[in-house]
């Protein structure tokens, strides 16, 4: 067993060995400290599980301004999943209600179309926000919420730091793993190696351990990167989220929480590819205006805060979710275009699925390496991710063009979708992730 001394740091020493009959280190080795990989800890150490996180990066370095720069749509159904885990409590105050989503199709410095899509939360009409009971209930939900990553992350990491079934690893990298009989040994860059019963990749899109275990990808690069920044404005966004459709892009303003800097937002802008390098180099004055000449003057002047960065954009969908002794989750298994703001979303549901699964497994007494445990995980999320890929696949495909034809059957569309309320408050619950054979722990319940 690992020293719980070393329960931040890297491993200092390496497994016995292939030959030694010791118990496995813990029931689950998770390789990735980002949000989906902590989130799936949180979860199985509550049901009992032993947990390593092997995590490349410290969580200083983790939880720092510069770090990242993105915020993340949260959906209801994934706020669900983060408040069964004892963390949406620590993030609540950073987050931003979204009570109201307007999507148009636009033209660089020129007003929306007139035939446009709005989805206002008070047309759910009552729906419950999970495990809240009495009058508040009662109350149309939120669609979802905005939250820095950073705010997410260090919720995370607060929690994770608390449980006693967690040992996280930071800095150390997973690279390999090697099968063994009744368990996996996960190999170390410092040499050392960790042996659990069930090892997790939740390394990101690069995944060393999806590669190790030779699993293949189908993967394109979109001929787009998406820049990321906070912006503050005049005026109040009133918690609502714009999506304009440009011919480069959907161009998105996401409602952030005041703070010192007066009203916020976020902001993700889809740019084509060739043209990002110079955005970049705009002086904040400049690339504020750019931002402005994008989406008008709805929130008075612009001004940019703090940082941006600039993300190349790809879709990636793993040929198999699962391995003997392996499982991948998050963006180890597919990675989308941010169309959606779906992709953190569709990872916690990931967590959820998996969880569920192997806690499940664990009280029958089942080898939660093997067998029916993964094969069910896979069944249940493979469908749902290729669904949500396709779609914003063609949603991007759709709109990222100016031809007129196109372009008049794509309003026409989001005007007719607005004028039905029965299929606008389905996309509604599709959006809020409340669609489909839901997890417990979506559903509001404990695993």
């Amino acid at each position: 067993m690992m020293d719980p001394a070393n329960q931040h740091g890297a491993a200092s020493r390496a497994d016995p060995g292939p030959g030694h009959a010791s118990r496995p280190d813990a029931d689950l080795l998770i390789a990735g400290g980002g949000l989906v990989g902590l989130t799936l800890a949180l979860a199985l150490a509550d049901a009992g599980l032993s947990v390593i996180v092997i995590d490349s990066l410290p969580a200083a370095e983790r939880e720092a301004v510069g770090y990242d720069g993105r915020s993340s749509a949260i959906a209801e159904g994934s706020r669900r999943v983060l408040d069964g885990v004892g963390v949406w409590n620590r993030m609540a105050p950073e987050a931003c209600p979204i009570l109201d989503i307007r999507v148009s199709d636009a033209r660089v410095g020129q007003p929306a179309s007139w035939l446009f899509l709005h989805y206002d939360h008070r047309e759910l009409g009552s729906a419950t926000t999970g495990r809240q009971r009495g009058p508040a209930s009662a109350r149309p939900a939120p669609m979802g919420y905005i939250v820095e990553n950073r705010a997410i992350r260090r919720a995370l990491l607060a929690a994770v730091a608390a449980r006693p079934g967690i040992r996280h690893l930071a800095p150390a990298q997973a690279q390999g793993l090697v099968r063994e009989p009744g368990r996996v040994r996960v190999t170390l860059a410092d040499g050392g190696s960790l042996t659990g019963r069930l090892a997790v990749a939740a390394d990101g899109r690069g995944s060393p351990m999806r590669q190790a275990a030779g699993i293949r990808l189908t993967e394109w690069d979109y001929p787009q990167s998406g820049i990321v920044c906070t912006i503050g404005h005049e005026l109040s966004h009133e918690n609502v989220a714009h999506e304009h459709f440009l011919p480069s892009g959907p161009f998105a303003v996401l409602p952030m929480v005041d703070d010192e800097n007066g009203h916020r937002s976020s902001i993700v802008w889809t740019e084509k590819r060739e043209l990002v390098p110079a955005i970049m180099a705009l002086s904040p004055e400049r690339f504020a205006a750019e931002i402005q000449h994008r989406f008008g003057d709805s929130l008075g002047r612009i001004r940019l805060l703090g940082g941006r960065w600039a993300y190349p954009l790809r879709l990636q969908h793993a040929a198999r979710y699962v391995g003997e002794r392996l499982a991948l989750v998050g963006d180890a298994a597919h990675a989308i275009h941010p169309i959606a703001g779906q992709g953190l979303n569709l990872g916690l549901r990931d967590v959820a699925a998996l969880a569920e699964t192997l806690v499940d497994a664990h009280r029958l007494g089942l080898d939660i390496g093997l067998g029916e445990p993964l094969e069910r995980y896979e069944r249940w999320r493979r469908f749902d991710n290729l669904m949500l890929m396709a779609a914003t696949d063609i949603l991007n495909r759709l709109f990222s063009n100016d031809l007129p034809p196109v372009r008049l059957a794509r309003d026409v569309g989001l005007g007719i979708v607005n004028r039905v309320p029965p299929l606008k408050r389905l996309f509604m619950h599709h959006a809020m992730g409340l669609v489909g054979d839901l997890p417990r722990l979506i559903r509001g319940e404990r695993l």
